[in-house]
């Protein structure tokens, strides 16, 4: 069995005072989520802000996936309940597509959370409500093959309603749980 070339750890707290860092990763989930999602928002609109990364920096909610040194992805995790975590915000470097990154993302946040004793994992996705997206249609299959189980469907409106006027297109958001007791997930690629 080969070892991964990605390095998947925690960025430490300190991290949110390395401002080149904060800016690279603000600009690559705002690039992700650019192409992710077009369509969905109104022209201009970032998923996120240098501000917004080094704040959950600050608070241990990012995880950083690095290959040869080099910050090729990351995800943001928290907890959402004694038995609940979440992770969102899950990029890759389009580079470095296709060697694991969001894989190796996924799982080390899924074992994260079943050592600080959770025992499900929840996680959001963004769709059109009329119409199919083909990076959506794409994460939802890819979520499904990694155990995940289509829960429940949310309104951006309710759970999120200073969004809702940014939006270009009607959205909900469909919640996916998995339960970690059942290990962390198959080996599928991305």
């Amino acid at each position: 069995m080969s070892q991964s070339p990605v390095e998947i750890d925690f960025l430490p707290s300190t991290a949110a005072d390395d401002v080149d860092l904060v800016s690279a990763l603000a600009d690559l989930i705002n690039l992700v989520y650019t192409a992710s999602e077009e369509g969905l928002w109104n022209d201009g609109a970032a998923r996120t802000t240098p501000s917004e990364v080094a704040g959950l920096i600050r608070l241990g909610h990012i995880i950083g996936a690095y290959t040869n040194g080099k910050l090729v992805g990351s995800v943001r995790v928290q907890q959402l309940d004694a038995a609940t975590g979440e992770f969102g915000m899950l990029v890759a470097d389009p580079g470095a597509r296709g060697i694991g990154v969001g894989r190796e993302l996924v799982r080390f946040a899924e074992h994260w959370a079943q050592l600080q004793g959770m025992s499900v994992m929840q996680l959001e996705v963004l769709v059109p409500r009329d119409w199919t997206h083909p990076s959506k249609d794409f994460l939802q299959k890819w979520y499904t093959r990694l155990g995940y189980i289509h829960t429940r469907t949310g309104y951006l409106e309710e759970a999120y309603p200073h969004l809702a006027p940014r939006l270009a297109t009607p959205s909900d958001f469909v919640i996916y749980h998995k339960d970690l007791r059942r290990g962390s997930g198959s080996p599928e690629s991305e």
